[in-house]
């Protein structure tokens, strides 16, 4: 009878090492080479759902993107960014009476604002499409030159200004009152370029 206890020992000493064998055995066998890949197939499945969620989510707003790019190019068809000229002449002389026109409904008769240069230069700049440039002179009061910039840069085509200079002047010539202002809302003196370019002729590459 004394030696049940060490039977029992040695029952559960065996029940022991076998589950530590079963677990080396799955360590070694089962986990690498079935649970391991499970895992890597459970990850991979989770990554489709999710990727399959956002194509659905993106398919869901195509409506609304397809109404916000005809609604683009419908502003973009209202107001072309390529002057409609053929040529650099024929866009120059556009140019000129776009910027008369703006003048003018500054400054009706030209009282407190007129040109007193428009010539066209070429452009030295590379760019994709061809750059037509007039170099412009103007006698302006404040008011009057904003609203003439404002015109140019927000009408349609689309026209950019550059290299803006404005010195301001302590006495200038009022064109139309044959007389000098001396006030202390003295004109400016301003030049800039404005330019618009060319629509690109289908077949044509500019060189570099």
């Amino acid at each position: 009878m004394a030696t049940l206890p060490f039977a029992d020992r040695d029952r559960w000493l065996a029940l022991g090492l076998l589950l530590a064998a079963l677990g080396v055995a799955y360590a070694l066998l089962v986990h690498p080479w079935w649970s391991v890949p499970m895992l890597e197939v459970n990850g991979r499945i989770d990554t489709l759902r999710e990727r399959e969620l956002r194509i659905r989510s993106q398919l869901a707003q195509a409506p609304q993107v397809n109404q916000r790019l005809a609604q683009a190019r419908t502003q973009l068809a209202q107001r072309p960014g390529f002057l409609a000229e053929a040529s650099a002449e024929l866009a120059t002389a556009s140019l000129i009476q776009r910027l008369e026109t703006a003048v003018s409904e500054a400054s009706p008769g030209n009282r407190s604002c007129a040109i007193t240069n428009r010539s066209p230069l070429e452009s030295t700049t590379r760019e994709t499409f061809t750059r037509v440039v007039v170099q412009v002179r103007l006698r302006c009061g404040n008011p009057e030159l904003a609203s003439v910039l404002h015109s140019l840069e927000n009408g349609s085509p689309r026209l950019f200004v550059g290299n803006l200079n404005v010195l301001a002047q302590r006495m200038y010539f009022v064109p139309g009152t044959g007389e000098d202002n001396n006030t202390n809302d003295a004109g400016l003196d301003v030049s800039f370029d404005l330019y618009g370019y060319l629509r690109p002729v289908a077949g044509v590459t500019r060189a570099p």
